[in-house]
C-alpha cells in the first residue's frame, strides 16, 4: 500500500472524502482539466451501471486529465510498478556478467544489446538462457520472468529462479520470501501467466468473480476471492440475478481469453466453473487490461465515468446480472475488499496460521506480508475502518508518515471511534502504560509487530485485537506482551495481564506451550515454537541484542525452511555485528560457517522435509 498524504478522519466518516481516496471518483477534480474540456463542476448523479467486464475498462491514461496529482503519484508508486515490461524498465540488479551461485548450480546475468539475459547453469544438466521479458516487484526486491532462448512467438514466459533484494544488494532463490522448503538446485518455472498475473496486473474483475460464483467445487486458480478464508459471518455474497445475462457476459470474455464460445446451458455455477477452467488454461499476458496495477484495478472499470464524470465509479463490483453484498460499513467495507483482492494470501502450503490454527481448517491470521487485508477483515475494526485511513493508496508508503502511526500521535486514527481514549488519563487506565511513551500507542498492543516483512523487518499484524485474547495467549507463541518485554518470563507477564484486566489463563496450557511458568517467553518460543513462531522470537532477541541466545539461533540456520534461515542470520548479525554464513551453500558448509560465527558447535545438518504436494513451485 502506499504513502504520501494521510487521511485523518473519524471512523464514522472514513470514506466521506472519496475524492481524496479515489483518483476516479471526484468529478470536482475535473476543474483542473485542460481548457479544451469544460471546467464546470458537474454533480455526481449516479453510479456506473457496469464495471466488471473487459469493455468497461478505459485504462489509467484516461484518468490523467482530470486527476493529474493522483495519477502522477501513482505512476511512480511501487504498487503500480508491480509488473513492468523489461524493455525500457529501470532495473536495479547488475546485468553485467555477474554470476550467482546456489549450491552446485549458478546463474549468469548479462546484456545482449538492449536485452537482459539470465543463464541458468545446473551442475547436473544442460544450461539454458532466458531473455528477460518482465520485471516483477520494486518495493523490496526484483523478480524476473522470461522466455527461453530460441523459443518462437507466443512462447510461455517462465518465472526465473532468482530475486534481487534491495536491502542487501544480493540475490536469493526466487520463492524464499515465503515458507517453501529448501531446494536442491536451480530451475526455471513456473509459467508466469498462471501464477503472478492477477494480483500484479490489471484484469477484468469478472475474471475474479467467476471463482466466487463457481462455488466450493471449483478448482483453485489465481482469481480466488478472500471469502473462503473468512468465517461465515464475514464473507461477502456474490449472486447472479440474471442467468442469461451472466452467461452472455462470460461467453464474450471466454472468446477473448480462450477462443471458447460454448458454455454449459445450466446454472450460473456451472457456467462459472467452465470459465475458471478456461482462465486456468488460457489466460496469459496478452489478456491483461493493463500491465502493472492501474487505476481501475482498485476503482473498477470506469469507462462510463470517463465519458461522463458525473457518473461515479464504484468500489463494489456492478453489473446488470450481478448482486454483491459485503458485511460491515457501506463505505469502508468495499474499499477493504478491494485491498483484499490481493492482500489476502496464505502463501505456499505452509500449514500454520496465528491463533494456533491451520490454513486448511480455520480462519487464522497470516504470518507474513501480503495477507494484511485478509487479516484486517478478521479483526475487531473491520466493520468501520478502511485500509485508506492509514495507507494513502496513490503513493509509496513514506517511512516517517507510517512510523508516526505507531506513536501516541497516531492514536487519532483510533480515537475517532473510541473518543474517550483521547484523554491521557483514560488511556493510562486502559493500557497500563505511559500514554506519552511507546506503550501509549494503540497499535503497540492492538497491531503488534509479529509478521515477517519482505525486507527482513517484523511488520504489524493487521488482525486488530487485544493481546489478552485467549486465542493469542493460549494459541500462539510468543504471546504478544513479550514482543516488547523480551526478557520477562511467562509467570511475570501473565500475572500482570490478570492483575490489570479481567482475564484468567489456565497454567497447564501455558506450561504445555512454554515448558515452565519460569521460562523466558522468547527463549521458550525459540526452543519449542512452530517455524513462524521461532522467527518472531529470533527477530525479537536479535533486536534486544541477546547474546545468550546466539547459539540457539545459529541452529536455525539449518532449518528446513530457507526463510527461517534468513531470519536467523539477520538476528545473528544484529546480535554479533556480523555473521558470515552463505545460505546459498550446502548444509555442511552452512554448519561449518555457523560454528565459526558463534564460536560453538552447531549440531548436524537438518535434512530438508520433502515439499508438500503443489509446493514445488516458488509461489510469491
Amino acid at each position: 500500500m502506499a504513502a504520501g498524504r494521510r487521511l485523518r478522519l473519524g471512523c464514522r466518516t472514513a470514506l466521506a472524502p472519496v475524492a481524496l481516496v479515489g483518483a476516479l471518483a471526484a468529478a470536482a477534480a475535473c476543474a483542473r482539466a485542460p481548457a479544451a474540456r469544460s471546467t464546470a463542476v458537474r454533480p455526481v448523479t449516479t453510479v456506473v451501471t457496469s464495471n466488471v467486464s473487459r469493455e468497461d475498462y478505459a485504462g489509467s491514461a484516461a484518468c490523467a486529465a482530470c486527476h493529474p496529482d493522483e495519477t502522477s503519484a501513482w505512476s511512480r508508486s511501487p504498487m503500480h510498478l508491480m509488473t513492468r515490461d523489461a524493455d525500457g524498465a529501470a532495473i536495479r540488479a547488475p546485468f553485467d556478467g555477474t554470476r550467482w551461485r546456489f549450491k552446485a548450480d549458478s546463474v549468469e546475468l548479462s546484456m545482449r544489446g538492449r536485452d537482459r539475459w539470465v543463464r541458468v547453469e545446473p551442475a547436473g544438466g544442460a544450461a539454458a538462457a532466458y531473455r528477460v521479458t518482465r520485471v516483477i516487484g520494486g518495493r523490496t526486491r526484483e523478480d524476473y520472468a522470461g522466455v527461453a532462448e530460441g523459443a518462437g512467438p507466443g512462447a510461455e514466459e517462465v518465472v526465473l529462479p532468482l530475486s534481487y533484494v534491495f536491502a542487501t544488494r544480493s540475490f536469493r532463490y526466487k520463492g524464499y520470501s515465503v515458507m517453501v522448503h529448501e531446494r536442491t538446485g536451480l530451475r526455471a518455472g513456473p509459467v508466469w501467466a498462471k501464477t503472478c498475473v492477477f494480483c500484479h496486473n490489471t484484469i477484468p474483475e469478472m475474471d475474479r468473480l467467476v471463482g466466487s460464483i463457481a462455488g466450493a467445487h471449483a478448482p483453485p486458480y489465481q482469481g480466488q476471492q478472500v471469502d473462503a478464508w473468512l468465517p461465515e459471518d464475514r464473507r461477502g455474497r456474490t449472486r447472479v440475478v440474471d442467468d442469461a445475462g451472466f452467461a452472455r457476459a462470460v461467453r464474450v470474455e471466454m472468446v477473448r481469453v480462450g477462443g471458447v464460445a460454448s458454455l454449459p446451458d445450466r446454472s450460473p455455477a456451472a457456467v462459472a466453473r467452465r470459465a475458471v477452467d478456461v482462465l486456468r488454461s488460457s489466460f496469459d499476458g496478452g489478456h491483461v487490461v493493463e500491465v502493472g496495477i492501474g487505476c481501475e484495478a482498485c476503482h473498477g472499470g470506469a469507462r462510463e465515468h470517463v465519458r461522463d464524470p458525473s457518473v461515479r465509479p464504484s468500489f463494489v463490483p456492478v453489473a446488470a446480472w450481478l448482486d454483491v453484498r459485503f458485511p460491515g460499513s457501506a463505505t469502508a467495507a468495499p474499499i477493504d475488499r478491494v485491498c483484499a483482492r490481493c492482500h489476502q494470501v496464505l502463501f505456499s502450503r505452509y500449514p500454520y496460521t496465528w491463533e494456533g490454527g491451520r490454513r486448511d481448517a480455520t480462519a487464522g491470521g497470516s504470518h507474513i506480508n501480503s495477507g494484511e487485508a485478509r487479516d484486517f477483515l478478521l479483526g475487531g475494526c473491520q466493520s468501520a475502518l478502511s485500509c485508506t485511513r492509514c495507507h494513502d493508496p496513490h503513493g509509496g508508503d513514506a517511512g516517517p508518515s507510517l512510523a508516526a502511526l505507531a506513536t501516541p500521535a497516531g492514536n487519532a486514527t483510533c480515537t475517532g471511534c473510541h473518543p474517550s481514549l483521547a484523554d491521557p488519563g483514560r488511556l493510562r487506565a486502559h493500557a497500563h502504560h505511559d500514554p506519552s511513551g511507546p506503550g501509549g500507542a494503540c497499535v503497540a498492543c492492538h497491531m503488534p509487530r509479529k509478521n515477517m516483512g519482505l525486507d527482513g523487518v517484523l511488520t504489524r499484524y493487521h488482525r486488530i485485537g487485544s493481546p489478552t485474547d485467549p486465542a493469542r495467549v493460549l494459541g500462539d507463541r510468543p504471546f504478544e506482551c513479550a514482543l516488547c518485554h523480551v526478557r520477562e518470563n511467562v509467570e511475570t507477564l501473565v500475572d500482570a495481564m490478570e492483575r490489570w484486566w479481567p482475564v484468567r489463563y489456565p497454567r497447564q496450557r501455558l506450561e504445555e506451550l512454554y515448558g515452565s511458568m519460569d521460562a523466558n517467553v522468547m527463549r521458550a518460543a525459540l526452543d519449542r515454537g512452530k517455524p513462524h513462531e521461532r522467527v518472531v522470537a529470533m527477530a525479537s532477541l536479535g533486536e534486544a541484542r541477546s547474546k545468550d541466545a546466539a547459539v540457539a539461533i545459529a541452529r536455525e540456520l539449518l532449518d528446513p525452511y530457507p526463510l527461517v534461515r534468513q531470519w536467523a542470520r539477520k538476528a545473528l548479525v544484529d546480535i554479533l555485528g556480523r555473521c558470515d554464513v552463505d545460505l546459498a551453500g550446502d548444509d555442511a558448509a552452512i554448519a561449518r560457517e555457523a560454528t565459526a560465527c558463534v564460536g560453538a558447535p552447531v549440531a548436524g545438518v537438518v535434512a530438508p522435509a520433502p515439499p508438500a504436494p503443489g509446493d514445488e513451485d516458488p509461489e510469491d
